[in-house]
């Protein structure tokens, strides 16, 4: 749903009745994730997309059936060899819908309301949907943001809307978007509880230390691909706003200190990329020494083979261990055979993005895996680029 969080606003201004279906689950390969969203109008409108075409056409239907009944549920589109391209994934996947009624007067309405307003004004919140559960209790939803507090209700009680919100807001201080079981303990349901979690977070962190040409060019396509990007060099004649206009912000300090100061001030987490561009042990060494230690999604490392090997010997002299320099992905970047300081920082984005998924970044020609699919058990993203 937060992928069309401006136009859903903009519906809600209007006071449209709309339906709202949602990526629940995906198995084999899918255009998309959880959470994608296609929303339809009572006059058949639509903003969204859930599979690139395949079964748009399907659930448009559903979703006007929904608006006119008042009644949703939870679909399965898949693969079908007769006729595959009227309600099938032609690409072999298996998408799980929900569709959700949101009338004038339907409960659910000022819940996804709430979590609207919110991303839409930077604050961190996320919406809980029932997918599976008691009869009565599928498409309940809850609003939960980052202190604790909630909006609506699941239909089974305060302490059964408590427990949900903890599961809920652990799910949304990480970022993440999925599904929360909530088992049968206490006597809370009756029966388990799945609920779809869609995560209206901060952007995730790029943080590109050494204001470089390279640095510019990272910070650009760091910028496209969604993350907020902070340089910062302590050298105050090359960290300026002028020369990093893809960055939202630039910083002259001392990189160890920055991170360290980063750090406790809570502002990193598991989606943090953080690439050391500097070239000088002076600034690489204190800087990889914590990043190293600190649970990020990524830390890369710019310079020739001599010198990582050069900066790995004083990073062990620091005491980092061998475990932590395993996290080091030094030289930067896949290998792409580009030169130039834009190829360069695509190569990086592409490593830090197949670290955030854990992808092993090989070439999909030839394989037999879904290209949509998990990442393979046990995965790691490809190895580093030469000479960077």
């Amino acid at each position: 749903m937060l992928d069309i969080t401006a136009g859903l606003r903009a519906w809600y201004a209007e006071h449209r009745e709309f339906a709202l279906a949602t990526v629940v689950a995906v198995s084999g390969s899918a255009p998309r994730g959880p959470g994608a969203s296609l929303a339809v109008d009572a006059g058949g409108t639509a903003l969204g997309s859930l599979s690139g075409g395949c079964v748009e056409s399907a659930v448009h239907e559903l979703c006007l059936e929904a608006i006119a009944t008042g009644t949703g549920g939870v679909h399965r589109f898949g693969h079908s060899d007769d006729d595959a391209f009227a309600v099938g994934l032609t690409c072999g996947g298996t998408l799980d819908v929900l569709v959700t009624p949101v009338r004038g007067r339907d409960p659910v309405r000022p819940v996804i309301g709430a979590v609207l307003d919110a991303a839409a004004g930077g604050a961190r919140a996320a919406l809980a949907r029932v997918v599976s559960g008691p009869p009565g209790r599928l498409g309940r939803a809850l609003a939960v943001h980052a202190d604790g507090s909630w909006q609506g209700g699941l239909g089974g009680g305060a302490a059964l809307d408590r427990a949900a919100a903890e599961r809920v807001r652990a799910l949304l201080l990480a970022g993440r978007t999925g599904t929360a079981e909530l088992g049968t303990a206490g006597g809370l349901c009756g029966d388990p509880l799945t609920l779809l979690v869609e995560s209206a977070a901060d952007r995730p962190r790029l943080i590109v230390y050494g204001a470089v040409d390279f640095a510019a060019a990272l910070a650009r396509i760091g910028a496209f691909l969604g993350h907020r990007v902070t340089v910062c060099d302590a050298r105050a004649v090359f960290a300026t706003p002028d020369r990093f206009p893809g960055a939202d912000e630039v910083v002259v300090d001392w990189p160890h200190r920055h991170l360290a100061a980063e750090a406790a001030a809570g502002r990193l987490d598991t989606r943090t990329a953080v690439c050391v561009l500097t070239h000088d042990a002076r600034f690489d060494v204190p800087v990889l020494t914590r990043a190293l230690r600190l649970p990020l999604a990524y830390v890369g490392a710019m310079g020739s083979r001599r010198t990582h090997e050069d900066r790995t010997a004083r990073l062990r002299a620091e005491g980092v261990t061998e475990a932590e320099l395993a996290r080091l992905r030094s030289p930067i970047g896949l290998d792409l055979g580009g030169r130039t300081p834009e190829e360069t920082a695509l190569a990086i984005a592409a490593e830090f993005t197949a670290a955030r998924h854990g992808a092993p970044a090989t070439p999909l020609t030839g394989g037999r895996a879904p290209i949509h699919g998990p990442a393979p058990a046990g995965a790691t993203p490809a190895g580093p680029s030469r000479g960077r």
